[in-house]
């Protein structure tokens, strides 16, 4: 896991900041804990498509719809730095390629693991997918809820987001759009 002194410094800064004493026995290794999990939430700057395909895509004559449902990720939101987590819903229809099917929840975690909105993962997402298989076409819709929204702000705690994304076959045939959201059918999860 990476570390980032300069992260240790400013974490400690801001708990004096805040009124706490960084040398209490309780937060002596918060600095450190907080560099790690920086590192960790945000790795999805340090790798890229071609790093999570790893040559992961071969050749098939399949033609329906390929789907992974209930993928979860968290995310920070980027206006308050605070998590927003849920299920992803990820569908393509090949075009005489498929990609290896782990792929799919680590380009979820590729963007989500950066600072971000979820309207820009849903499309991120969505149109990776559709510039690596260049398949028929490409469905992303996303639940989430926002800490942002839930524990400040309006403090609305049962309020939850979705987006979509449709490329392709989704955006341009309502039956293929159809039968996409009839296969993730979203119940209440939270």
């Amino acid at each position: 896991m990476k570390i980032n002194k300069n992260i240790e410094k400013i974490t400690k800064k801001l708990l004096e900041e805040i009124g706490e004493d960084p040398s209490r026995e309780g937060l002596l290794k918060t600095p450190l804990r907080v560099s790690k999990s920086w590192g960790f939430l945000t790795e999805g700057y340090s790798s890229n498509i071609d790093k999570i395909i790893n040559n992961a895509i071969f050749k098939e004559e399949y033609d329906e719809m390929v789907l992974v449902k209930n993928i979860e990720y968290f995310s920070l939101c980027e206006h308050h730095l605070l998590p927003f987590f849920g299920h992803a819903h990820v569908a393509y229809i090949p075009d005489g390629k498929i990609v290896g099917l782990s792929k799919i929840p680590r380009i979820v975690d590729l963007f989500s693991r950066r600072l971000q909105v979820q309207e820009r993962l849903t499309q991120e997402i969505a149109h990776s997918i559709f510039d690596v298989l260049s398949p028929k076409g490409v469905a992303v819709v996303i639940e989430g809820q926002h800490m942002c929204m839930q524990m400040r702000g309006v403090q609305k705690t049962s309020a939850s987001m979705t987006t979509s994304h449709m490329l392709g076959i989704f955006r341009e045939d309502s039956k293929t759009r159809k039968e996409f959201l009839n296969l993730i059918n979203i119940e209440k999860r939270f």
